[in-house]
């Protein structure tokens, strides 16, 4: 074994090693026992190892803005908007107005992407695409919001991926999850607009 595979084995094995005693401290904290916390690689109870990676994988996708959601087609968009128990909604969000049934469903991984200053609409568009991202559609913003409901009480969530614009030639407009004082709300916002510093844009891997 070479020098540098062995000084990497060393240093990886003292990570691991510092990951578990903060993990250990923190159990300790939290008034769990060293018997209790002995049990975890025991086979004396079922082991809640893959519940641990769980919740740990759920704050790492958290404290990256990149969230897990199931995405099924061949919902309605009424119960996906039910699903969601919004205090208010507008009503032009509906399967009329956004009409995309496929018989299709998988868990996709949702970015938020926070630009932090005035954007167009064309520019987010471009720059999800430099990052071979696009912009997520109704059907995911929908998921995010009924399974990640407190998410757009931190902040504004837009999907341009999915635009209606109604029959009297009225301007485009696209699906927004926002607050509306301690409540949550499903509204649509104009589409081709400068967006201001605050929202967040749903994004999917292409």
């Amino acid at each position: 074994m070479s020098k540098k595979n062995a000084d990497a084995i060393i240093s990886g094995a003292g990570w691991i090693g510092s990951l578990a005693q903060g993990i250990v401290k923190g159990l300790r904290g939290k008034g769990i026992s060293d018997e209790e916390i002995r049990k975890l690689v025991s086979d004396e109870v079922e082991t809640p190892i893959g519940k641990i990676v769980e919740v740990l994988a759920e704050t790492l996708r958290k404290a990256a803005n990149v969230f897990s959601v199931l995405v099924d087609y061949g919902r309605s968009v009424a119960d996906l908007v039910a699903d969601g128990k919004y205090d208010w909604k507008n009503d032009d969000v509906n399967d009329k107005n956004f009409p995309d049934f496929r018989p299709r469903k998988g868990t996709v991984e949702v970015q938020l992407i926070h630009f932090n200053r005035v954007i167009s609409t064309e520019n987010v568009l471009n720059e999800l695409d430099r990052q071979g991202l696009k912009a997520a559609d109704l059907h995911t913003l929908l998921s995010l919001g009924a399974k990640y409901p407190d998410l757009q009480r931190e902040f504004p969530i837009v999907a341009l991926g999915s635009v209606w614009q109604n029959r009297n030639g009225g301007n485009r407009r696209v699906l927004c999850l926002l607050r509306d004082g301690s409540g949550r709300s499903l509204d649509l916002r104009w589409g081709v607009v400068d967006w201001c510093g605050v929202y967040r844009f749903a994004a999917v891997r292409k």
